[in-house]
């Protein structure tokens, strides 16, 4: 008996360092995944790849086949037609009859209306938050045009099988939006991978600290605030830049660890603060990297506009990590005071007045505290859950016709 076939569509390289929840997410079912399926993932190469081919390939141990559909050299900046654009234009010339045909963004979604196999939405934001949101429309073109969005969505949204939302106020909208669909959309842990994202002891903490503050010329007592993620206008950047400038705290050093479109706007803001000097841009890490730097920060920031359950704050907290954070998308539910800090405002002074509190009193945030929360989304759980339940759809459907077989 064939094995059963589940493809994975998304615009990025899993083998290049590309910032992003979404692609961290990917990561963890490509590297999760149980080897009774035969796995393929449809994503994005260089000038030098072959479009449109599959390619026997091994990622994270896990052998599978990938087939890069564009060129895109970066990832982390947005050229002139978006890459999702370029992306489902490609799409719309294949046609992949999977058993199951996993989606991360909606728009791809055009080319399968007439596809088979079992389909399912993952949906990683606040939708509505993130069509509404006050940011440069020319970041997110949907804000242009919310309605066009809305009423596309209900066209492709009926063809699923399954809608996976890491935050709840999408899977209350979805649900009323679409009550046919309702008992379709679920709540999905975000999921961390644990292996890679783990504190280390008190001694190796303080050492590795000591190490970075060498190498960046800073004093043995430093303390880091890490930033991780995109630089965009959803993350509000500048907004924590004037919040670090706010905070009055000496030897405290900003790690900004990411790349995109708003770099060269958070280095003028940088300069104009006067935090040339307690500022580091690191620019896109890999995930060892950015996880040491976990490890050894004091806690973690994000000053987002909206967001679902961002990744940065689990594997944050899976190092042990606290965290100050907007009140937005489902890390306020998440936290627990233990945990880290909600700004009361999205201001400069309540965001530095948070930063300032977890600085000062360390012991009122303890490791153990931070680990409790991230313990339930560890990705080896959560991933396998889900194949899980795929895999019982797959045995159901067997039971139902003996012989399914696509021609891929």
């Amino acid at each position: 008996m064939r094995k059963p076939i589940v493809t994975i569509f998304y615009q990025f390289n899993p083998w290049v360092s590309s910032i992003g929840g979404i692609q961290t997410i990917i990561r963890s079912f490509l590297k999760y995944a149980p080897q009774e399926f035969d796995l393929r993932f449809v994503g994005t190469g260089t000038s030098n790849s072959s479009l449109g081919r599959w390619q026997e390939v091994e990622y994270a141990g896990r052998s599978l086949k990938f087939m890069p559909l564009i060129a895109l050299p970066d990832d982390n900046t947005r050229g002139v037609v978006p890459t999702t654009l370029k992306y489902t234009k490609a799409l719309l010339g294949c046609r992949f009859n999977s058993d199951f045909n996993h989606f991360h963004r909606l728009e791809p979604s055009l080319a399968s209306l007439n596809w088979s196999g079992d389909k399912t939405l993952f949906i990683h934001n606040d939708i509505k938050q993130q069509i509404q949101a006050q940011t440069n429309k020319q970041t997110i073109l949907w804000q242009h045009c919310p309605h066009l969005y809305f009423a596309l969505e209900s066209l492709l949204i009926r063809q699923f099988d399954h809608i996976f939302s890491c935050n709840s106020a999408s899977t209350k909208l979805y649900r009323e939006l679409y009550p046919q669909k309702a008992n379709q959309v679920v709540n999905l842990k975000n999921a961390v991978d644990q292996e890679i994202f783990f504190p280390l002891n008190p001694q190796q903490r303080r050492e590795k600290r000591e190490a970075l503050a060498r190498e960046l010329g800073l004093p043995n007592t430093t303390k880091f605030i890490l930033f991780a993620g995109r630089i965009h206008p959803q993350k509000d950047p500048i907004l924590l830049i004037r919040a670090f400038a706010a905070l009055k705290e000496a030897n405290t050093h900003l790690l900004i660890a990411g790349d995109g479109d708003m770099v060269g706007e958070v280095n003028f803001e940088i300069g104009s603060c006067g935090l040339l000097q307690k500022v580091t841009m690191l620019g896109a890490l890999s995930q060892a990297r950015l996880a040491q730097l976990h490890q050894l920060s004091s806690l973690c920031v994000l000053t987002s506009l909206y967001e679902g359950l961002p990744v940065v704050v689990l594997e944050a907290l899976s190092c042990g990590t606290p965290i100050v954070t907007t009140n937005c998308g489902e890390t306020p539910k998440l936290l627990t005071p233990e945990g880290g800090i909600v700004a009361r405002e999205r201001t400069p002074e309540a965001i530095a007045q948070a930063l300032a509190q977890i600085l000062q009193h360390p012991e009122q945030y303890p490791v153990a505290s931070c680990l409790r929360i991230a313990q339930p989304h560890g990705a080896s759980n959560v991933v396998r859950e889900v194949y899980q339940n795929m895999w019982e759809c797959w045995q159901q459907r067997l039971l139902s016709s003996p012989n399914p077989a696509f021609n891929n």
